[in-house]
């Protein structure tokens, strides 16, 4: 990589400031809940706002290549690993109700978190957050959801980075495009920094209580938990179940390498072990293939694949 000490230099004295956190040569596979993928040349974790901007346009000025994750729970980084800078945004932690009674979160608050919280401080209708493997701004990046809902429902405001006009923006939900597993976040070069959710008080605690467990043991109950996964890897096709097709298709155990369709829920493919990026992608061309073969529809990738 070009320009590397010079990288090296500036992140060391973010770092000695207190700002951030960085590393060289990590294995991406450290960091995504897949377990998969080779080194980046930086990963770096800021510890506020400012100084992610700070990172991403010092590395850009020089021509680096600069990406930004957040939880990396629906992410398949390569093998080959990335000649660039990763951000992650999981150290932007920021957590309180403002005067309004809406609840602010850095982006690198785990949506578990944010639920215990709106709960602990008399909310409802997070429930549905509850279990879901990422942090809020991944969440809103691709407007995650579960059980019927997403959280642009919630949503009341996003502070984030315009890469293109150098600029921290707070926009409104109204502001905002969202649809089903897609937000202006994705169609945008514009980074997550904050999010402000707004709720309803709860007038029964214990009944909001109940239901994030409930939530919380059906997820364990059904899904792969043991193994290491982006969640579930195909959007839903309109009218259809996804994974009841891929179970129907009896493609259940089915493997490429370390890569298996669960055995548990075939909405998922789980790394069994040794599982590498390649693997994974041929398997979902395995299962792209056999739907189509057996009921003629393409059924869409939701997890990122990163090159």
């Amino acid at each position: 990589m070009q320009n590397k000490q010079l990288l090296v230099e500036y992140f060391s004295k973010l770092s000695e400031e207190g700002r951030l956190e960085y590393k060289e040569n990590a294995l991406l596979s450290e960091y995504a809940s897949f377990k998969i993928g080779g080194p980046a040349a930086f990963v770096v974790f800021p510890y506020d706002a400012q100084s992610l901007v700070d990172a991403y346009n010092y590395a850009d000025s020089l021509g680096v290549r600069v990406l930004v994750f957040g939880n990396a729970s629906n992410v398949l980084f390569c093998d080959d690993g990335i000649d660039g800078v990763i951000i992650f945004t999981g150290k932007l932690k920021e957590l309180f109700v403002n005067d309004n009674g809406i609840i602010c979160a850095g982006a690198g608050i785990h949506l578990i978190a944010l639920s215990q919280f709106a709960y602990k401080n008399g909310f409802k209708g997070h429930e549905f957050l509850f279990g879901i493997p990422g942090n809020c701004g991944g969440a809103v990046f691709m407007n995650a959801g579960a059980y019927e809902h997403c959280i642009s429902e919630v949503l009341y405001a996003v502070t984030y980075f315009d890469v293109k006009q150098n600029k921290i923006i707070r926009a409104l939900k109204s502001e905002l495009e969202f649809g089903y597993r897609e937000s202006s976040f994705r169609k945008n070069s514009w980074i997550v920094l904050s999010v402000e959710i707004k709720l309803e008080k709860a007038e029964n605690p214990e009944a909001v209580k109940a239901l994030m467990d409930d939530h919380l043991r059906t997820r364990n109950a059904k899904q792969p938990l043991e193994y290491p996964s982006a969640g579930s890897v195909f959007k839903r096709y309109p009218g259809y179940y996804t994974s009841k097709l891929i179970d129907e298709a009896g493609l259940k155990g089915t493997s490429v390498g370390g890569a298996q369709v669960s055995e548990k829920h075939a909405g998922f493919i789980v790394n069994r072990g040794g599982a590498t990026a390649l693997d994974v992608m041929m398997l979902i061309k395995l299962v792209q293939d056999r739907i189509y073969a057996v009921n003629g529809i393409h059924i869409e990738c939701e997890v990122i694949y990163v090159v």
